[in-house]
């Protein structure tokens, strides 16, 4: 009993020792489990037990007990002081940090080509005094068809691979025009607007076509609006949005329901003179199509023909921004690959 009780006096003082010289939580942890762990020093004493008399076990066992609750009490508080330490020494580093200061590996967003685009189109019809509209995307046939001319039985509507919804005579618009009517019929002329958006065409996917895709449509009515005032305004617009002067358009027919006389126009290349592979060695670039307002549809919207004129365009905006960056495959606009947005 009595080397038992040396032993016991041992681990108390080395335990002690150990616990003092713990700098570190790591440190801490290691002494609790040489110490304290189900295979510790402490625990091996136990099975000791076994070979004392009653008389023995009664002095021994609770030296025992005493030492293992004393050795869980000490390292409670080793531990609870080293936090408290480690909070101070990081409250000490913290003092002086500057929280303004520069970040080399800091993370930046930018506007999607879409959202650039749209906003550089809109600024410059701003600019000639137009305003900025906007309609549905889930819209009824009247207003994407009727309305514009294009009748239950029209050959135009096989043109529209349409997505027809499960409720009666709603769609998802093909086209941007069914915000014509609808801007007609709330507004008195003359006026100018101009609307893009998203529109739906039942169309296998490609790296020149996409079920979904973006417009931009204009529409100016008022008296006297001729097709000269479209010309001159599609050149304009031309000039600003590539950024190139003396740019020329030129106008051939064309047919559109909602139009009469209807016209395809091509503006010159931007980015050659002789031929290159985006204009395909013709220094003309199909983009546009437009004409003057179509009377049934003025008649539509509420507007008296006989008085009033106006012209309306449309363009696919995906298509100008594939011009103005190069870009050869629509899909890169839509899958969200950050090596290719980070480029714009």
């Amino acid at each position: 009993m009595k080397q038992l009780t040396l032993k016991i006096e041992r681990i108390d003082q080395a335990y002690q020792q150990a616990i003092k010289d713990s700098t570190t939580l790591e440190n801490l942890e290691l002494v609790r489990i040489q110490f304290l762990g189900r295979k510790g020093e402490i625990a091996q004493l136990m099975p000791l037990l076994k070979d004392l008399s009653t008389d023995e076990k009664r002095i021994i066992g609770p030296a025992l007990n005493q030492l293992k609750q004393s050795a869980e009490d000490t390292y409670l508080l080793k531990k609870e002081a080293l936090i408290a330490q480690a909070f101070e020494q990081q409250e000490a580093r913290n003092k002086d940090f500057d929280i303004t200061s520069y970040s080399p590996l800091k993370s930046t967003g930018s506007l999607h080509l879409y959202t650039q685009a749209t906003e550089k189109i809109e600024n410059i019809f701003l600019s000639m005094g137009y305003s900025i509209a906007d309609g549905p995307e889930v819209e009824t046939e009247f207003y994407n068809f009727e309305s514009l001319n294009i009748g239950k039985n029209h050959p135009a509507r096989d043109m529209q691979d349409t997505f027809f919804l499960n409720i009666p005579n709603m769609v998802l618009r093909t086209q941007t025009s069914n915000v014509q009517v609808r801007t007609m019929q709330k507004r008195k002329p003359p006026f100018a607007v101009i609307c893009t958006g998203k529109v739906y065409r039942n169309e296998a996917t490609d790296a020149s076509h996409d079920y979904m895709f973006r417009q931009f449509e204009g529409l100016v009515v008022g008296e006297t609006i001729s097709l000269s005032n479209l010309l001159a305004t599609m050149r304009l617009f031309f000039e600003k949005f590539f950024e190139k002067k003396n740019l020329k358009i030129r106008a051939r027919p064309g047919y559109f329901p909602f139009v009469e006389p209807g016209l395809e126009i091509d503006m010159s290349c931007p980015f050659c003179s002789n031929g290159c592979s985006t204009c395909k060695q013709s220094c003309w670039i199909e983009l546009v199509g437009g004409g003057l307002v179509h009377p049934n549809v003025l008649k539509h919207g509420g507007i008296d023909p006989t008085r009033y004129s106006g012209f309306a365009f449309g363009f696919g905006l995906t298509r100008l921004i594939m011009l103005k960056y190069s870009i050869n495959d629509i899909r890169l606009l839509h899958n969200g690959q950050k090596e290719f947005l980070e480029q714009f």
